[in-house]
């Protein structure tokens, strides 16, 4: 895609479909690959035992956690390049990739020299106790040493995205997690020369195998975007605004997914068992809806960049259109594979209040992707402010609903949880369509002449 840019015509304006399916099948692949490496990391490491798990478990969540709160840099950098590439100015374009990857590489040395010093604390206040604490203290150790590396990879990634070059990611992440899983079978079990590690070697295979995809991300950049040295306090500083707005955002979300838990939880074993499996599986469908998002966000900042908003506004409606259609078809898979992703996830004693929750999130699957689809849609205006407003509003309207439905604890509370979480990602929807069509307050896609939803006159 990256030869395009200089182009009076973008791909997208001759081939609409086809251009976005380019750009989000590479995206989905590429999401893929790390939640499938999780699975066989939690694999090797269920082998060393109940304490082992235990102290994976809180690793990953520390580290998760800890890395979304990063994850601007790889938003802020890919709306920020897409812009710049559609106003022409493939230099400060460029100049974008290297300032994020810089403040990256500091940012994970200085997490590391911080948090390094606090892991027993931290391992502590997760609940570990023993060697519990001991083997998560030792996970969390090597996993620091990747720290800058993660960061560095998302700049990249985020760059990569920016100048919609969605394959490079791909590749990247795929070989990354490889290495991971090969690296993995060596470390924690100690195979020929490599000494054994436990679950220590499990987050050494991390950090090696996200060094090695770090410099690799970078050739990628250098080949294709060159190298500059500068640094400009100017796009630092709107980085960080970025990461300001999306820190708050990202913060109520979870927020709110973890009052969802709290009360499943509170409801009985069988009610917390039912959730997690759901809340799983929710997880997992949000890869398929990130995919058009995320390439929206990289046509769409374009094109606002290029001032056209009339073609922006018909990414929108075309990232719309595919997502609330996969939406469908994953409603339709969810109603009839119930079954079997409750044999395969639910303990039998709590099938009973699994399904009507099921039911509950299999047909709220087309909103949940247009709530997707229009988060991809602002994020390429570099509406963060407003996406930001609208994710406390939705989560302060749902929150009250959600005490009020504990305190009247009806049958089926599980369900409820789940209708409730239903309203949350239907304001979400709400919200982000209304700003597009017919365009509330001052949007970035508003335009003063009618204009057809999705024009056809090429």
């Amino acid at each position: 895609m990256t030869d395009n840019f200089n182009e009076t015509h973008h791909p997208f304006e001759t081939s609409p479909n086809k251009t976005l399916l380019t750009l989000a099948v590479p995206v989905l692949f590429s999401m893929i690959a790390e939640p499938l490496t999780g699975l066989v990391d939690t694999a090797f490491v269920s082998r060393l035992g109940a304490e082992a798990m235990a102290a994976l478990g809180i690793g990953t969540m520390v580290f998760s956690s800890v890395f979304w709160v990063f994850g601007f840099l790889g938003v802020g950098t890919q709306t920020e390049v897409s812009q710049a590439l559609g106003r022409g100015d493939t230099t400060r374009a460029a100049s974008l990739c290297w300032l994020a990857v810089k403040i990256a590489a500091v940012l994970g040395v200085v997490l590391g020299i911080f948090v390094l010093p606090i892991l027993g604390m931290i391992a502590g206040m997760m609940g570990g106790e023993g060697p519990v604490r001991d083997l998560a203290v030792d996970y969390m150790s090597y996993r620091l040493l990747g720290a800058p590396a993660v960061l560095v990879v998302l700049s990249c990634f985020g760059a990569m995205r920016g100048f919609q070059d969605m394959r490079s990611p791909l590749w990247v992440a795929v070989g990354m997690n490889a290495i991971n899983v090969v690296l993995d079978w060596l470390l924690v079990f100690g195979i020929g020369p490599f000494p054994q590690m436990g679950v220590g070697g499990a987050a050494l295979a991390s950090a090696i195998s996200q060094w090695i995809g770090a410099f690799w991300a970078l050739l990628v950049v250098k080949k294709h975007y060159g190298v500059t040295f500068g640094f400009n306090l100017v796009d630092a500083r709107r980085l960080f605004v970025i990461g300001g707005d999306m820190f708050v955002r990202t913060g109520c979300v979870c927020l709110f997914l973890l009052l969802c838990t709290r009360f499943a939880t509170k409801a009985g074993a069988d009610s917390g068992a039912a959730h997690q499996a759901i809340r799983q599986f929710f997880v997992f469908l949000a890869l398929f809806l990130d995919a058009f998002a995320i390439s929206g966000q990289s046509l769409v900042g374009y094109f606002v960049g290029r001032a056209d908003r009339s073609s922006a506004r018909n990414v929108a409606a075309l990232v719309c259109k595919w997502s609330f259609w996969t939406g469908i078809i994953l409603t339709a898979a969810m109603y009839l594979g119930q079954k079997q992703v409750a044999w395969m996830l639910v303990p039998e004693e709590a099938t009973m209040v699994f399904g009507p929750a099921w039911l509950a999130v299999t047909f709220l699957q087309p909103i949940n992707a247009l709530s997707f689809a229009t988060d991809g849609i602002h994020l390429g205006t570099g509406d963060f402010r407003y996406l930001r407003n609208a994710m406390m509003i939705a989560v302060l309207t749902s929150t009250c609903v959600l005490f009020i439905v504990d305190w009247i604890h009806p049958e089926h509370m599980l369900f409820w949880i789940w209708v409730v979480a239903g309203l949350w990602t239907t304001l979400r929807a709400l919200f982000g369509m209304i700003r597009i069509w017919p365009g509330i307050g001052d949007g970035p896609l508003n335009i003063p002449s009618a204009t057809p939803l999705f024009s056809t006159d090429r």
